[in-house]
C-alpha cells in the first residue's frame, strides 16, 4: 500500500512537470511567432521610381533689380527629392533644399500615379509635397504647415530625375559666373571733381570675384602644394575647396557656395556629410587649403545686379 501511494505521487509529480514544460514551450512558440510577425518587414514596390528628383523650386518674393529698386517676382530654388523606399502604406524618402536635409514619409496613389509626403513638422519650413509622376519628371506644389513662419508658404516644384555619380573630373565651367553676391563689402572711394577740383568721398559697395585659377585647380584629382596656393586669393581658393565637396553631393547651406555650384549640370546634393566620402588626398588638400584661406586676401570690384 505505501508502494502504491508512494507511486501515485512519482505519477502526479511526472505529469504536472510535462504540463508546466509544454506550457513553456508552448508559451516561447507564441512569443516567437509575435517577435517573427513584428520583424517582418513590409515588402518594398515600385523600386523603379527609387531615386533622386532634382530642379526648380519656386516661390514668390522681393527680387532686386540692379537699380536697386524692389518688386515682388518668382524666386527659383534648387530641391532634390529623394525617395528611397515605397511599400503599400508608406513612402520615405528626404528633401534637401539651401542646404536643410528634411525626411518626409508618405503615400503613393497608383492609380493617378501621385505622392503626398509630410515633412515631420517640428521645424518651422517644413510642409507638404503634392506631386505627380509623369515618367521621369515630378511636378506639383508644396504648401508650408505653419504659413506663418516662412516667406513663401506655397511653392512650385518641377524636378527630373537624375543619377548622382562621383566624377572627380567635375569643375564648374568657364561661362560660369565667379561673383560672390552674397557678401559686398563698402569700400570709402575718392573722386576728383574736374570743374571744381574739389576731393569729394562716397562709399562703393563691391563683391568678390574669383580668378581663373578654379578651372585649373582640382583638389581631387591632384596633390596641391604650397606653391600652388601661394598667390590665390582667398575666393579662389574657398571655390577650389568646396568643389571638392561639391562632387561628393554635399548640401551646402551658405548661399555663396550654393550659387556657384548649382550653376553647373553635375551638381546634386544628396547629403549634409560627405566627409567619410573624401579620399586621403581630398582630406590632405582640404587640410592645405583651409591653412591658406585663413590668411588670404580678396580682390574686389563692382559690380550691377
Amino acid at each position: 500500500m505505501k508502494i502504491l501511494k508512494l507511486t501515485l505521487i512519482y505519477l502526479f509529480t511526472v505529469t504536472l512537470i510535462g504540463c508546466k514544460k509544454d506550457g513553456k514551450s508552448n508559451s516561447n512558440s507564441k512569443d516567437s511567432l509575435t517577435a517573427k510577425k513584428d520583424s517582418t518587414v513590409a515588402p518594398e514596390i515600385y523600386k523603379e521610381y527609387y531615386g533622386i528628383y532634382t530642379g526648380d523650386f519656386a516661390g514668390k518674393g522681393m527680387i532686386t533689380s540692379e537699380d536697386g529698386e524692389q518688386y515682388e517676382g518668382e524666386i527659383y530654388k534648387k530641391l532634390s527629392l529623394k525617395i528611397n523606399r515605397i511599400t503599400k502604406d508608406s513612402v520615405y524618402g528626404q528633401s534637401i533644399v539651401e542646404g536643410n536635409q528634411r525626411p518626409f514619409r508618405g503615400i503613393f496613389n497608383e492609380t493617378s500615379k501621385s505622392f503626398v509626403l509630410d515633412e515631420p513638422g517640428n521645424d518651422k519650413t517644413d510642409g507638404r509635397f503634392e506631386v505627380k509622376l509623369n515618367s521621369d519628371s515630378l511636378t506639383g506644389n508644396w504648401s508650408a504647415f505653419n504659413k506663418s513662419a516662412v516667406k513663401a508658404p506655397v511653392k512650385t516644384l518641377k524636378l527630373t530625375k537624375k543619377e548622382f555619380v562621383y566624377n572627380p573630373n567635375f569643375m564648374l565651367n568657364k561661362d560660369n559666373d565667379l561673383i560672390d553676391w552674397e557678401n559686398p563689402k563698402n569700400f570709402v572711394e575718392k573722386y576728383t571733381d574736374e570743374e571744381t577740383g574739389k576731393t569729394e568721398t562716397y562709399t562703393a559697395s563691391k563683391n568678390r570675384i574669383a580668378s581663373d585659377a578654379v578651372f585649373s585647380l582640382n583638389a581631387s584629382k591632384q596633390k596641391l602644394s604650397e606653391k600652388d596656393l601661394k598667390n590665390l586669393r582667398k575666393l579662389d581658393m574657398e571655390i577650389i575647396k568646396n568643389s571638392v565637396f561639391a562632387r561628393h553631393g554635399y548640401a551646402f547651406k551658405k548661399a555663396t557656395y550654393r550659387n556657384f555650384f548649382e550653376q553647373t549640370d553635375w551638381y546634386i546634393p544628396v547629403s549634409n556629410n560627405v566627409d567619410k566620402d573624401l579620399s586621403p588626398m581630398e582630406k590632405d588638400n582640404v587640410a592645405l587649403l583651409n591653412r591658406f584661406i585663413k590668411y588670404a586676401e580678396d580682390k574686389y570690384d563692382s559690380f550691377g545686379r
